[in-house]
């Protein structure tokens, strides 16, 4: 059986649990939040590793697959410490914004992040690396994760139109930088007239963790039958329900329903 951990401040794993259940509907999931210290953007790079690896170790107890850091943030400050303490017992996977698919079509494009993704040289080296032949707007979203994960829709809809504001004119191509933002995809879409495109993490950071660990991504089948569960779900390390905050959300309806309903704890 498959089992994959993952591990996130707040509800902006659910993007990556959802697209994981959609590629390997067997596999098993154990998620690992961190409402204590979130947002994780405000802590220092110190602190955001510690917590990591602490949200970390609680996922290693279920001896998993494959750990996925499912926060920009986190992977940023905490991916290599991480990857020190478990690998290569076990892969672990962080998740890097879509700048290189963006880029790819050769239009200009803007990169929503918190205030600490947004500023951090890792962000700036991916544009470097693969958008330098392109106009990059980097814009800071500050409040708009926090607001996700508290379902705030009037809070969540004037983050959105602030990013919406910082951005160049004529600019319709967004990159996702933060998990938690694809859960307001379609408010982002919504806000603007016209044709806005996004790229988002989750599939290709779902697909990249299933190549680590040897499983093919072709859903539903006979060899992977629709069986995987929501088995376990941590705060701050604490043994938890799945909040039902998280039914504000498509991705989080689906994730309920997959929730084990006498889940084990460890």
């Amino acid at each position: 059986m498959t089992r994959i951990g993952l591990l996130d401040s707040g509800l902006g794993l659910l993007g990556t649990a959802d697209a994981l259940f959609h590629l390997a509907p067997h596999a098993d999931l154990v998620l690992a939040m961190d409402p204590d210290f979130t947002p994780y953007g405000s802590l220092s790079p110190e602190a955001l590793e510690a917590r990591a690896l602490n949200s970390a170790a609680v996922l290693a107890e279920w001896d998993p697959d494959a750990i996925v850091i499912a926060c920009n943030t986190a992977s940023v400050q905490a991916l290599e410490a991480v990857r020190a303490r478990y690998e290569p017992d076990i892969p672990v996977i962080g998740t890097v914004p879509a700048v290189k698919m963006a880029a790819g079509t050769g239009q200009d494009f803007a990169i929503w992040a918190t205030p600490a993704t947004t500023g951090s040289a890792y962000q700036q080296n991916l544009i470097d690396t693969f958008a330098s032949e392109v106009t990059v707007s980097k814009v800071a979203c500050p409040g708009l994760a926090e607001a996700i994960n508290d379902a705030d829709l009037p809070t969540i809809d004037a983050a959105i139109d602030a990013a919406l504001n910082q951005m160049d004119h004529g600019m319709e191509t967004i990159v996702l930088g933060c998990t938690h933002y694809g859960l307001v995809a379609e408010r982002i879409m919504a806000a603007r007239a016209g044709a806005i495109t996004l790229f988002d993490s989750p599939i290709p950071v779902a697909k990249q963790t299933l190549r680590r660990i040897g499983v093919e991504a072709h859903g539903v089948s006979p060899n992977q039958p629709d069986t995987g569960e929501v088995i376990a779900t941590y705060a701050s390390g604490r043994p938890i329900n799945l909040p039902q905050s998280l039914a504000a959300y498509p991705a989080g309806k689906r994730l309920l329903a997959r929730e084990r309903a006498t889940a084990p704890t460890r």
